[in-house]
């Protein structure tokens, strides 16, 4: 999975999407904080490969891609749309494939900007980065290679407060940031940073009206921060071994970071330092139940509330389990329930 498989719509509803061997399922509250209804499949029976890509706009509907098989061991990407978590999506629209024609290359990432156009990443057959954009009145414009060389698998896409859609991308020895000089602008590589990044890990978030910021752990096992035109940061040694998840939320009435990772001990560790002040420290608190190791730890938060709730969602079975930050000072959570 890639992106905000987590989301809180416009009315204040959870959805989560759940991708099995060959499709998508979701889930959503009745009401916000509310039951939950039963997993339901997005876009109808087509067949899918494992790899979702998912993002959110600001006018709250989520963007799904994935890969659909095609005849002779090739594959199509396809976008669906799903405008409120408790209604059923759109069907699967076919994009094409980065090189015309092919296999999957990589799971997709995807961006909205403002005024609502997905904008999907994907590395392309020569390991270089392509992408396919919603045109302003409607359709899809072509693709378009935006170059780069042994991108890895894992990309992470993020929307400035702006409306700047940009991506990071892992490579050999480093991460290469790519984004817009201005909005509906052509994304072209900005910057590149020298990191030793541990492969799956990235992930970025909107934190200022000026920047971005990617986090991702090293070979050495340390989670770090980078904004683009700054040094890199060490923040605090990375709970456990796969993702991080990444929101911003007023927390006592401060602008705050806060992070969550399955920890090593298989259980949901969360921080949280003010945002864009890593050197203010951070400190990780676990919490919940044992989680399999396959279960992703996702935060969907806001940036003007203090409304933050975690959920961990373990592929192989199914098995949800979610929290809510209390209505009390501080960062903590009410118990973990199964949904």
């Amino acid at each position: 999975m890639n992106g905000d498989w987590l989301i809180r719509g416009r009315d204040g509803r959870l959805g989560v999407y759940h991708p099995t061997d060959d499709g998508v399922l979701s889930r959503a509250e009745h009401r916000p904080g509310g039951g939950w209804t039963a997993p339901r499949r997005v876009g109808g029976e087509q067949k899918l490969r494992p790899g979702l890509g998912v993002g959110q706009g600001a006018d709250g509907y989520a963007h799904l891609v994935s890969w659909h098989p095609a005849a002779g061991g090739e594959a199509v990407l396809t976008h669906s749309t799903h405008y409120r978590p408790d209604l059923t999506a759109m069907d699967w629209t076919p994009l094409g494939h980065p090189n015309r024609t092919g296999p999957a290359t990589s799971d997709p990432a995807v961006a909205v900007d403002h005024q609502g156009r997905a904008h999907v990443f994907v590395v392309n057959g020569g390991q270089g980065l392509s992408m396919v954009a919603q045109r302003e009145k409607g359709g899809w414009a072509p693709w378009r290679d935006l170059n780069g060389s042994r991108v890895q698998n894992g990309l992470a896409a993020v929307t400035g407060e702006t409306g700047l859609v940009g991506v990071y991308g892992a490579v050999p020895g480093g991460i290469v940031h790519w984004t817009q000089e201005k909005p509906g602008k052509q994304i072209t590589i900005t910057e590149s940073l020298e990191a030793r990044v541990r492969p799956g890990t990235l992930a970025a978030l909107a934190t200022s009206e000026q920047s971005t910021t990617v986090f991702w752990t090293d070979t050495e096992g340390m989670l770090c921060a980078w904004r683009p035109g700054r040094p890199p940061v060490a923040l605090l040694p990375a709970a456990g071994p796969g993702p991080v998840s990444a929101v911003r939320c007023r927390l006592d009435g401060h602008d705050c970071t806060v992070l969550a990772q399955r920890a090593a001990s298989g259980r949901v560790a969360v921080a949280a330092y003010p945002t864009e002040a890593e050197s203010a420290g951070a400190w990780w608190a676990e919490s919940g139940p044992v989680l399999p190791e396959d279960a992703r730890v996702f935060l969907a938060g806001g940036a003007d509330s203090g409304r933050l709730t975690a959920a961990a969602l373990s592929p192989s079975t199914g098995r949800l389990v979610l929290t809510h930050r209390k209505d009390e000072p501080g960062l903590a959570l009410e118990p973990w329930r199964d949904v």
